[in-house]
């Protein structure tokens, strides 16, 4: 059996969209699987398209994920001896010609077969006699087998379609570049491509690829079509327009690379059970082509948040706070700018299991690092403090600053003194550790208490509480 060789083939127009990338990681799990080679090809012959840095962008995304490629990049813009040494390969054997028409010519055609009602179809207006082709005319294939096509994709199973599909498709371009629909079957022939992976808006194409291995003599590889990633509302693909954000927008936004690696490869893939938390060294393993699902998979960010506190949690969890630490660098609010990353460890590590992305710090932690704005509404509307008069607020405060001054400054004691007030008060946790809590922050939620006063340390506490029995009026 030959090495399995896969690869990913971008074209760079843009931004890396979600299902760009996922086509990207089936094929690499099943090449490291299988102790092969995943390769990266640039198809980057549209230049009309090419958008300044999108290579980059590809790269860049790539080595995020931990998709590393085997060999240096293929650029096909480089490879244009190449793609004209296979046509005119078929120019010899008669199988492909010039084409005279102008654009215009086209479009009449065209619009003569929509009156008569039947399919456009390039070869029923084939030129009788064409020119001998050269560079600046385009190269069309011509079909001769007008016959049916069957084949097996490794996703959808067993495929044939007519002869009604087959049509004399541009091979090269007026401009001397070829068309994706000749440079692939030529590029992974050279590559040694042994297993393509793809979106299944190519399947229609299928007929006429095949055609053209025929007419090449090259025997084809296999085929897997990835079905599409539908919008939220699971009714059409997926688009910018359903909110969808390309891979690095994540990123920026504080993914974790494996969470959305995880999330991407179960878009259509599962291994049969019900795990969730999945590892590269996990899906290296379990990755199976079989178990890729020919329908659509719905696309929900929901479920992206979620994996993503996940592997937050299994990261601190295992034990390496400083790597969490590490990746966390420009998600701080700017209140932390001035302070050591000794005491910004020590937010993170209460914090973590709150977090559903890295940005989440700038919204949960600003009150570690500056005193909050005082919004006495947060205390009078909370569901558990809103029966209390601000008389009553402002009494318990008072009390609860009695005790914490004579608090030894570490969590065990300062949950025993939190414990000894609720005796004293004879209130809830819901309501006295509420209304300190509100009091310190300002936040809508905080880590447990006593180790939020902790690291707030005991003069800052005092000074806060202080702040806000002063501002409770007493009626």
């Amino acid at each position: 059996m030959n090495k399995i060789r896969t690869r990913f083939a971008p074209s760079p127009t843009g931004y890396v969209h979600i299902g760009n990338i996922r086509s990207a990681i089936y094929p690499y799990l099943f090449a490291r699987q299988n102790n092969g080679e995943f390769l990266l090809r640039i198809e980057d012959t549209d230049q009309k398209r090419l958008v300044e840095g999108a290579t980059d962008l590809v790269v860049d995304t790539l080595r995020w994920l931990g998709l590393n490629w085997d060999d240096e990049p293929i650029f096909q813009t480089s490879r244009k001896e190449t793609y004209l040494k296979y046509a005119q390969k078929l120019i010899e054997k008669g199988l492909a010609y010039a084409d005279p028409y102008a654009p215009e010519e086209v479009q009449k055609f065209r619009e003569e077969d929509a009156q008569n009602k039947i399919a456009f179809l390039y070869r029923n207006h084939r030129p009788a006699n064409p020119p001998a082709w050269e560079l600046g005319m385009p190269l069309r294939f011509k079909q001769t087998k007008l016959a049916r096509h069957n084949w097996h994709d490794e996703v959808m199973g067993d495929l044939s379609a007519g002869p009604e599909v087959l049509d004399d498709i541009v091979l090269i371009k007026s401009d001397g570049l070829p068309t994706y629909n000749f440079a692939h079957i030529v590029d992974d022939a050279e590559m040694q491509i042994t297993h393509i992976f793809r979106g299944v808006e190519y399947l229609p194409s299928m007929p006429n690829y095949l055609s053209l291995y025929e007419a090449l003599d090259i025997p084809p590889p296999k085929f897997a079509h990835l079905p599409h990633i539908l919008a939220p509302t699971g009714n059409k693909k997926l688009s910018k327009r359903d909110g969808a954000k390309s891979v690095t927008d994540y990123r920026d936004e504080g993914i974790l690379p494996e969470a959305m690696l995880n999330f991407l490869v179960m878009l259509g893939w599962n291994d049969g059970t019900e795990q969730e938390i999945y590892s590269m060294p996990d899906l290296i393993q379990k990755f199976e082509i079989s178990r890729i699902q020919k329908s659509g998979a719905r696309f929900d960010e929901n479920k992206l948040l979620w994996l993503n506190g996940q592997w937050i949690r299994k990261i601190v969890d295992e034990g390496d706070l400083n790597d969490l630490y590490e990746r966390s660098q420009n998600f701080w609010p700017e209140e932390a700018a001035s302070y050591p990353d000794t005491e910004k460890k020590k937010v993170l590590q209460i914090v973590y299991d709150r977090l559903k992305t890295l940005s989440d710090l700038k919204i949960l932690t600003p009150y570690f690092f500056a005193d909050p704005q005082i919004d006495l509404s947060m205390l009078t509307g909370n569901k558990f403090l809103k029966n209390f008069s601000e008389n009553e607020l402002k009494s318990l405060l008072q009390l609860s600053i009695e005790k914490l001054k004579n608090t030894e400054w570490n969590r065990e004691a300062l949950q025993t003194t939190l414990n000894e007030l609720l005796a004293e008060t004879n209130k809830k946790p819901a309501e006295l550790f509420t209304l300190i809590r509100i009091s310190v922050s300002f936040a809508p939620f905080s880590p447990a208490l006593p180790e939020t006063l902790e690291i707030l340390t005991k003069n800052t506490t005092l000074a806060r509480l202080n702040a806000v029995a002063s501002a409770l009026v007493i009626e």
